[in-house]
């Protein structure tokens, strides 16, 4: 089967900084999608709108804003969203938008791990989309293209010193190797990747790092923000959502090839996580599927 979908090539040429449109529309048609440049998506007046961003699936209340990294497959879906006004900013810019040198900066630190969260997708809380809803309305005013890309800045570091985001696709799901300044933690990642359609043993992990295990325990969700077993449930969530949309397994197979070792647990794990049962979000990803 093939499991590409359509790649969008965005108006941005090299020599641009960013891409802004202001749509107003009556529904949602675009298939999901991905892209090689970073998205700041505004959505209001859009609730009951179904947001995809690599396998999180949600729905949306009035206002919605999230950013996207490269390559995230996402899209917006009509599902129960009954609304002739909705109101769609879209800005894309490229990666190196701040420079390498800049972004690596000290003052920038906040900025530089928004960014890098964004690989899976980020959406914001009520709270930062009210600080930064009038710049962004100001922003489709913006007749200068100097005072634009100053502006978009100030936003994007706005949005990340407030730093009220939450992570939104698996890393196992979009690919992305997890990075961490700790090489015990990083050690300790890459042998769950390696090995997460086995029985994984907090005694184990531990061993790796050097360490008691509930020293372990302390130190990983100190350097990660997780706990050891969420971080193996969402491996295996990612690589489960991978196989749910890429191939016609089972859901059962899928449960035993991805570590789990019950099928309903599976389906009671994957439903708190990603709101619904694997049979329901296989149907929602391939429905609005568009292969290339």
């Amino acid at each position: 089967m093939n499991t590409q979908i359509i790649t969008e090539i965005t108006p941005l040429s090299e020599k641009d900084c960013f891409y802004l449109v202001d749509r107003y529309k009556c529904s949602f048609t675009y298939p999901i999608h991905r892209h090689v440049d970073f998205e700041l998506n505004f959505v209001i007046n859009a609730a009951g709108a179904r947001r995809v961003v690599g396998d999180s699936v949600e729905t949306i209340g009035d206002f919605d804003l999230v950013l996207i990294g490269k390559d995230v497959e996402h899209g917006w879906l009509q599902h129960e969203c009954v609304s002739d006004k909705i109101r769609e900013i879209t800005i894309q810019f490229k990666s190196d938008i701040f420079g390498d040198n800049l972004l690596a900066k000290n003052q920038l630190a906040q900025l530089r791990k928004m960014l890098q969260e964004s690989s899976g997708g980020i959406a914001f809380d009520a709270e930062s989309i009210a600080k930064v809803a009038n710049r962004l309305y100001a922003l489709v005013m913006e007749e200068s293209g100097f005072s634009g890309v100053l502006e978009l800045m100030g936003i994007l570091h706005q949005l990340a010193d407030e730093g009220h985001y939450r992570r939104l696709s698996s890393s196992a799901f979009v690919s992305v190797k997890p990075s961490c300044d700790s090489r015990r933690v990083q050690k300790v990642q890459d042998y769950i990747n390696e090995h997460y359609k086995e029985d994984i043993r907090l005694g184990d992990l531990a061993d790796l790092a050097g360490m008691t295990p509930t020293a372990f325990s302390r130190f990983f969700k100190l350097r990660t923000g997780r706990s050891v077993s969420d971080y193996v449930i969402d491996v295996r969530l990612g690589h489960a959502s991978q196989m749910l949309v890429g191939s016609t397994a089972s859901v059962a197979e899928i449960c035993y090839a991805c570590g789990f070792n019950n099928v309903s647990n599976f389906n009671r794990i994957f439903k708190k996580k990603k709101i619904h049962t694997p049979k329901i979000f296989r149907e929602i990803y391939q429905h609005h599927k568009k292969l290339v």
